[in-house]
């Protein structure tokens, strides 16, 4: 049984680290075409300046959930929490920035 949670959790803890990654990711091509546009694009490398802390902060703590999911089964049980709670916030996030900038969702 406890096989079985470690399993589970470290599949949603990695799961919430990509979702995570993502998020930094596509800051990361926004702002890199932001500065491609100089001052025109100077609202949106506003925006991104604003957003590099939640989405470093989902990363770190989807990061340390899944070193959590080493142990025993209290260990897994903190490491799903956390790296799945950090993965749905990234998703979030992503999902916001994304209707900010290309009118989706």
């Amino acid at each position: 049984m406890g096989t079985l949670i470690g399993i589970v959790a470290f599949v949603v803890a990695l799961v919430g680290l990509l979702a995570a990654l993502g998020h930094v990711g596509y800051l990361a091509m926004l702002n890199n075409a932001a500065r491609k546009r100089g001052v025109s694009g100077g609202a949106t490398a506003d925006y991104v300046s604003g957003r590099w802390k939640v989405a470093g902060g989902t990363a770190g703590v989807a990061l340390i959930g899944l070193l959590f999911t080493n142990g025993g089964i209290g260990p897994d049980i903190i490491g799903l929490i956390l790296g799945g709670g950090a993965g749905i916030a990234a998703q979030q996030s992503l999902g916001t920035t994304r209707k900010q900038f290309r009118g989706e969702l």
